[in-house]
């Protein structure tokens, strides 16, 4: 069964203005099921997992391409890329005839790769300006419940009201969790497939084929002990001093690990609000698992239920509210780093998520139960910034969206990914 993905849309629109379009997002998020599913009957399709295509990309890269002729996918792009300095030749050939002739340019190629690090480097040096770049990640809510109006997660309550007519539906905090525990990796979603299996296979996979390039064999279990510990540390500061103690690794090797799970899709740093008064500002970022399913494996917690109960239950709800929204920006190829952030100064006020707009600021807090706060409660303090507070949004596991106050209102957390 094939579930499709928010982000076809913008990948078909790019399809149309590109000549190459590039995919790359963590392992298993359904990249090049997707792209079979939308271009199977017009591109030919090789991946370089396959040992002998690879080592002929390798050894002749024009070669290589003169063979496979375009339309053209190459799966696991990051394993040859010495292919895309010919790509690149291929392109500006091509854009040049169509202007010639007047022609609109074609899609010849799409890339995809689960190995960031390396692909996103290349890219930058072969093909910047030429590909549309797109991230792509496990299901979100709305994939996996299969709406069909998605869009990026917009804070303004006249919009939030409006879609609360048409497409909300409630659901139990036991529903939530479960959500949470289960996660939203397609093949796991999709397959009856032992979670316990799932997950350590997921992991001993991304440890071999990608990280394994980029620190030595020795190290691979003390990685596997990192990532168990920042799952533990979702939702939190990052504190290098202290994973570098109770890892038994040092601060600019925790630095570099952490940048590796970053930029292979696994997580994402949330950084702090800063404008012009950064002295009062606690300038750590915030770590948050992009697959709260993966998260909840490496933090060895068994079941939906348990997690539920434990005291990590805020730290997963907040990542999952969190994730969702990156998600919602990636599916609609917004750049999220230019719009959320979290705030916490020296004072010890706190915002779970500030989102920025033109028009002003939106402060939204995360709460995992139902429990009423204080009609009396604003964010005043957020006024220093000299920009507009607009309205203010506490997502809950509420029913449906009810105003605490003329400032905030209690906004149900299955609304996130709408």
């Amino acid at each position: 069964m094939y579930i499709n993905r928010a982000l076809e849309k913008q990948i078909i629109k790019a399809s149309s203005e590109f000549a190459c379009v590039t995919i790359y997002g963590a392992r298993q998020t359904g990249k090049s099921t997707m792209v079979r599913y939308l271009f199977s009957d017009t591109f030919n399709y090789i991946t370089l997992d396959d040992l002998s295509i690879r080592d002929y990309a390798l050894r002749d890269p024009k070669g290589f391409l003169d063979f496979y002729k375009f339309p053209l996918v190459i799966d696991e792009i990051q394993k040859a890329p010495s292919i895309l300095s010919y790509i690149k030749i291929i392109i500006d050939n091509y854009k040049e005839e169509c202007l010639k002739e007047n022609k609109p340019v074609k899609l010849l190629y799409i890339l995809t790769g689960s190995n960031q690090f390396e692909l996103q480097e290349a890219i930058s040096e072969s093909l910047a300006g030429r590909t549309a770049v797109f991230h792509m990640t496990s299901f979100s809510f709305s994939e996996k419940y299969k709406y069909h109006e998605q869009s990026y997660f917009n804070p303004n309550i006249n919009v939030l009201l409006q879609k609360e007519k048409y497409v909300h539906k409630h659901r139990s905090r036991k529903e939530i969790f479960d959500d949470i525990f289960n996660g939203g990796m397609p093949e796991f979603v999709l397959n009856n497939i032992d979670r316990e299996r799932y997950y350590n296979s997921y992991v001993t996979t991304y440890i071999e084929k990608d990280v394994k390039k980029v620190i030595s064999a020795s190290k691979e279990t003390i990685f596997l002990n990192f990532m168990e510990y920042i799952a533990l540390r979702t939702a939190n500061q990052i504190d290098y001093t202290d994973i570098s103690r109770n890892i038994g690794i040092d601060s600019r090797t925790v630095k570099e690990w952490i940048s590796i799970l970053e930029t292979s899709g696994i997580i994402i740093l949330l950084q702090p609000y800063m404008s012009n008064i950064s002295d009062r500002i606690i300038k750590k970022p915030k770590i948050y698992f992009l697959d709260t399913g993966l998260c909840s494996y490496l933090a060895r917690i068994p079941t939906a239920e348990i997690l539920e109960k434990s005291a990590f239950a805020g730290a997963f709800y907040e990542t999952y509210v969190i994730s969702e929204i990156i998600k919602s920006y990636y599916n609609s190829s917004k750049d999220y780093k230019r719009e959320i952030y979290y705030y916490r100064d020296k004072d010890q006020k706190e915002v779970d998520l500030i989102i920025e707009s033109f028009e002003g600021i939106y402060p939204i807090e995360i709460k995992k139960g139902i429990n009423r706060v204080s009609h009396k409660k604003n964010f005043n303090f957020l006024k220093k910034y000299n920009k507009k507070i607009l309205n203010g949004l506490i997502i809950d596991s509420c029913e449906k969206i009810v105003p605490l106050n003329n400032e905030i209102y209690y906004c149900p957390i299955s609304m996130i990914g709408l």
